[in-house]
């Protein structure tokens, strides 16, 4: 399994959805391994494909303590959400350093194809539906910051500048 380069932003793979991937194979699986052992380099609690330059959808999730719940996720869609809503500090590593109180539903109900290419419906809860919907937004082409206000948005990436000089 292979660390894999983090895009910067703004790179155009960040910007853009990603393609539906058509069957899960070798290659997928490996791009899953992969993924994870990025996800744990970095570390994190999610990663999705376009993050590292590849543009299908394609993400992988662990939020548990132990780190030993890793969830593989091929063209996931949220079909539920609920009507309470968390707020998490999110961020991302194609843009270190940054990061924004972010609210989003505290459970949704997710459809995806598994490892083995099933389509598997699940619930997802807290940090882990906070992961999953933050590897969706990056699937879409968008950002965490997408989702605050114009204001907040357009200061958070002044600041994310003024990190890179």
């Amino acid at each position: 399994m292979t660390v894999r380069r983090i895009i910067p932003w703004p790179h155009a793979c960040l910007r853009s959805p990603a393609a539906q991937v058509t069957e899960i194979n070798d290659e997928i699986r490996k791009l899953w391994d992969d993924m994870i052992t990025t996800m744990d380099a970095m570390p994190g609690v999610g990663l999705a494909a376009p993050q590292i330059g590849v543009a299908l959808q394609v993400a992988v999730v662990d939020a548990s303590k132990g780190r030993d719940k890793r969830i593989r996720l091929a063209n996931p869609v949220v079909i539920d959400a609920s009507a309470i809503m968390n707020e998490y500090d999110e961020a991302s590593p194609n843009l270190p350093g940054i990061s924004a109180k972010i609210r989003r539903p505290r459970g949704v109900k997710v459809q995806y194809l598994d490892e083995q290419g099933d389509t598997v419906t699940r619930d997802f809860v807290g940090l882990e539906a906070t992961s999953v919907q933050h590897q969706i937004d990056h699937l879409a082409g968008k950002m965490f910051f997408d989702n605050l206000s114009k204001t907040r948005r357009d200061m958070l990436l002044r600041k994310a500048r003024k990190f890179k000089i």
